[in-house]
């Protein structure tokens, strides 16, 4: 390799105001959804059964009675459905900006097909992701507990996805309003939790990694003078026979 590409190599400013994006919007992802798991316990059979009473289309009194219950139900999905959005989306930013600070050459389109291809999508990000962090040439040692942390985080990915997608549409009779409870509450938590962990080494590692740069062969030093010494044999100034 020419000893200009290690100078370049790390050009690229590690995205800690990505990073920091991605921590904010799986906080808020986990705090609507568990304002709505609240609401649902609360309110949620009742208020489909109500519903169901009236069918679907409550006049009159009866619309009074449920109208700031249902608004509320209306506000609660929207904020899922939109911190959930905007998590994905910071997420992908993140991570682009994360190759790119290993490679500036690096290309989006790998993480698009990483996470829009079906099928492709259950093992392909967790792989990019340690080819990331492998790129940032971690300290010896480190291997084992960034695997443990990886692989807890996309565990816990899958069994979310997995109960929403099989367990809800399967789990019909419990006559709440959308099905969502505390096992999907904990996944989505301990999934964030190590989501932001990995985010987080990783940024770490990159910032880290741009330190020893002033070290390497072709970096210029910033002059710094040394004050005269006096000559051997000579009298210092200020000092007297």
């Amino acid at each position: 390799m020419a000893r200009g590409e290690n100078n370049v190599r790390y050009d690229q400013t590690p995205p800690t105001r990505a990073a920091s994006a991605v921590h904010v919007t799986l906080a808020a992802q986990v705090l609507s959804l568990g304002a709505l798991v609240i609401f649902e316990h609360s309110r949620g059979r009742h208020l489909a059964a109500q519903l169901a009473a009236f069918g679907g289309r409550p006049q009159g009194a009866d619309a009074e009675a449920v109208v700031g219950a249902v608004t509320v139900f209306a506000v609660l999905m929207m904020l899922v459905a939109g911190t959930s959005i905007a998590a994905a989306a910071a997420y992908v930013t993140w991570l682009v900006r994360a190759r790119q600070a290993n490679d500036r050459s690096a290309v989006s389109g790998p993480v698009a097909a990483a996470w829009l291809i079906p099928g492709y999508n259950l093992v392909a990000p967790v792989v990019l992701v340690d080819e990331v962090w492998r790129g940032t040439r971690p300290p010896a040692g480190r291997r084992v507990r960034w695997l443990a942390l990886l692989t807890g985080w996309w565990l816990s990915w899958l069994a979310m996805l997995a109960l929403v997608t099989i367990r809800l549409p399967l789990d019909s009779s419990a006559g709440d309003l959308t099905g969502v409870g505390v096992p999907e509450l904990l996944c989505s938590a301990l999934a964030a939790l190590l989501c932001a962990g990995t985010v987080r080494e990783l940024t770490r590692l990159q910032r880290a990694a741009r330190v020893p740069r002033a070290a390497e062969p072709g970096t210029v030093h910033a002059f710094s003078p040394q004050p005269p010494q006096p000559a051997p044999g000579s009298t210092p100034i200020g000092r007297t026979g």
